[in-house]
């Protein structure tokens, strides 16, 4: 059916205002379960020093009445550390772009900034559990790094062929070896060498592709794929129940995806020299700078509490 003639219609209009959504969609993940799960500390210089101790081996004690007692050798506490590293973020916003109208966003350097903070707790997961890194002392010329989550756990383990275990103090990277697909035996292996330790890992922190290694476990249980009343479908493992520990199974998208870690979360810190905050940076022209700024490390209180699975493939 035709338009009746000189009817005058939107497509020979103009100035028709645009129909543009004053929302602003962003999908991009921002979880941090290792960041967010670890204890909160402080650190008073840029090299972060702890110890460790350890009880001595369990022995035959069975002693003679009236026998002199005479006191056994006292072993020293265990002194380590890690580097703290700065990581940071920037924006310039030209002050054309802060004066016109926006939508999505009254303020063009406030919104920019809330985007950096997001990005910056996303790298800094990557520092603490998505790289295999060790400490790095840092100059004049060379940023200081810390020793990523890798580089401490070093007792309880499994490695690929050829891998090899760290010293277990942030100071060296694991030696990755050949990849290969992640069993339940490994984990088991992983959990049993903790235990004996005296370690209780409560998590077992994964990428998407082990994750649904993990769901596919089947342990002593029948296999799980389960419909109920609301057709729904079940097909995963959230929480692992072995011989030694419980884990809650941690989808992370940031950490290392060749390795499941079994951790004791509140063996380890995030320990800030200088806290999150935003400075004002100089002017140099038309524009407003500003940046997002905080200086940390990681801190292992005890690498036998926790184990790792590492080489594992990927897809």
């Amino acid at each position: 059916m035709a338009q009746p003639t000189n009817t005058f219609d939107q497509f020979d209009s103009i100035g028709n205002r645009e129909d543009l959504s004053d929302m602003i969609f962003n999908i991009a993940p921002t979880e941090t379960p290792f960041m967010n799960g670890i204890k909160k500390g402080s650190a008073t210089n840029t090299l972060h020093e702890w110890q460790t101790d350890d009880l001595t081996a369990v022995a035959s004690n069975a002693q003679i009445s009236g026998n002199d007692i005479v006191g056994g050798a006292v072993a020293a506490t265990t002194r380590i550390n890690n580097r703290t590293q700065i990581s940071s973020k920037a924006v310039t916003i030209a002050g054309t772009l802060e004066a016109v109208d926006r939508a999505g966003r009254k303020r063009e350097m406030a919104y920019q900034m809330a985007k950096r903070s997001k990005e910056l707790k996303r790298d800094m997961e990557n520092a603490l559990i998505g790289v295999n890194n060790a400490k790095v002392t840092g100059n004049s010329t060379t940023a200081a790094e810390l020793g990523s989550v890798e580089s401490w756990i070093a007792t309880n383990d499994s490695l690929g062929t050829n891998g090899a275990s760290p010293t277990g103090d942030g100071s060296d990277a694991r030696t990755d070896g050949t990849q290969r697909a992640f069993t339940e035996a490994m984990l088991t292996s992983v959990l049993s060498s903790a235990y004996a330790q005296g370690g209780n890992p409560g998590t077992l922190m994964v990428g998407a592709f082990n994750k649904g290694a993990v769901s596919a476990f089947t342990g002593n249980a029948t296999d799980v794929n389960a419909r109920n009343e609301n057709l729904k479908v079940i097909n995963s493992v959230d929480i692992y129940v072995g011989d030694f520990h419980t884990l809650k199974v941690v989808p992370n998208r940031f950490s290392r995806s060749r390795t499941a870690y079994a951790l004791q979360m509140d063996m380890w810190g995030i320990d800030f020299l200088r806290p999150f905050h935003q400075i004002d940076l100089a002017r140099t022209g038309d524009s407003e700078k500003k940046a997002m700024i905080v200086e940390y490390t990681l801190r292992c209180n005890n690498e036998k509490a926790s184990g790792l699975v590492a080489d594992l493939t990927t897809s």
